[in-house]
């Protein structure tokens, strides 16, 4: 998909605050983003090009480390594409690009065995946390909070036809919910199955109640599904009484569009809204680990790949681009576990 024009332009504004901050000398105080951290500063003399391509949700923070090793390296081009986690990982399995974007680990089965037949080998780095927002219009004022067993109802595998709120209610009720669904048109909007972001929710919030009720972990096919974050946010805005999901960053940058719900694991359960703290300390329900995936030989071939993932992990990097991007930084000792992997690789 392409970058909202906001990230677009916040990217590129961190980047030049970055550059003014890495040239500023002296006593005085330096103009780069508060999360920046000392040996940040972007390396000199790189060049050559990189292709990224996978997740929507990673797409905003790769570019933004692209976009900041740019800044101070004019000779380094690069592209990066977010069609999707699964898209992303067909690229790289077939030796198309240097670096997979993925919003859940490389399947066993379908992924890895495929990058294992073609020869690929590859390191996976944990770069960041990200929550799934499940989000309604404003309008919708009768819903606040959702459990896993609402959203079953309402998107699982058994809801197919469902075209109200309420004709899910008798799933719901089986399933031990006592909320009272409105009345109303029930327009569901949200990631398609080439989406990581789709894995991810089915995953963590549809995954056990389908297995215990010995249904397959999947959504009804029946809803408006988009590989693009932007068009998901317009269809939960263009309904009074939608519903669907997104990434929490894509959630945040569009708050006047959307109203976010807040969710429980049980019936009746804690409900936790998604926030960069409830997202960190694993509190809300649908949280979820980002990762790029690194072909190993083209790192090795293309000194540009090594540069720019050397940047990513170094100290400062990630948490200066999200400033800007709103994803949740990983605890330090897991982050250093990351550049430890990475530093491993040959």
């Amino acid at each position: 998909m392409t970058i909202s024009i906001t990230k677009r332009l916040g990217a590129v504004a961190l980047a030049a605050a970055f550059a003014v901050g890495a040239c500023s000398s002296g006593g005085g105080q330096s103009a780069a983003p508060s999360g920046a951290a000392p040996g940040s500063e972007a390396p000199t003399g790189v060049s050559g090009s990189i292709t990224v391509s996978g997740s929507s949700t990673v797409e905003p923070i790769s570019t933004g480390v692209a976009e900041l090793l740019k800044e101070s390296n004019p000779e380094f081009n690069f592209t990066i594409e977010g069609p999707g986690t699964g898209d992303g990982f067909a690229r790289f399995c077939a030796g198309e690009i240097d670096i997979s974007d993925a919003s859940r680990q490389i399947r066993a089965e379908g992924e890895a065995d495929v990058c294992a037949a073609a020869g690929i080998e590859y390191v996976e780095l944990p770069i960041a946390f990200d929550g799934i927002t499940v989000m309604t219009s404003p309008d919708n004022s009768g819903i606040e909070c959702l459990s896993f067993a609402d959203l079953y109802a309402l998107i699982g595998p058994e809801s197919q036809g469902f075209a109200t709120w309420d004709a899910a209610q008798p799933l719901a009720t089986e399933l031990g919910s006592t909320i009272t669904y409105p009345n109303a048109s029930l327009d569901i909007t949200g990631p398609g199955e080439e989406s990581g972001t789709f894995d991810s929710f089915v995953e963590l919030a549809l995954g056990d109640i389908a297995e215990e009720r010995g249904k397959d972990a999947i959504t009804r096919p029946d809803y408006v599904a988009s590989p693009n974050d932007n068009t998901i946010i317009e269809g939960i805005a263009g309904s009074s009484s939608s519903l669907g999901w997104v990434g929490f960053a894509f959630a945040e940058e569009n708050k006047d569009a959307v109203k976010e719900i807040a969710v429980s694991e049980e019936p009746g359960g804690e409900c936790i809204t998604p926030t960069a703290d409830t997202i960190a300390d694993g509190s809300y329900p649908i949280s979820r680990t980002l990762y790029i995936y690194v072909n190993k030989a083209k790192a090795a071939d293309n000194p540009a790949v090594r540069a720019y993932v050397d940047f990513y992990l170094a100290e400062g990097t990630i948490s200066s681009v999200l400033e800007t991007v709103p994803y949740v930084n990983l605890p330090a000792d897991t982050l250093t576990e990351t550049r430890s992997t990475w530093d491993a690789t040959d």
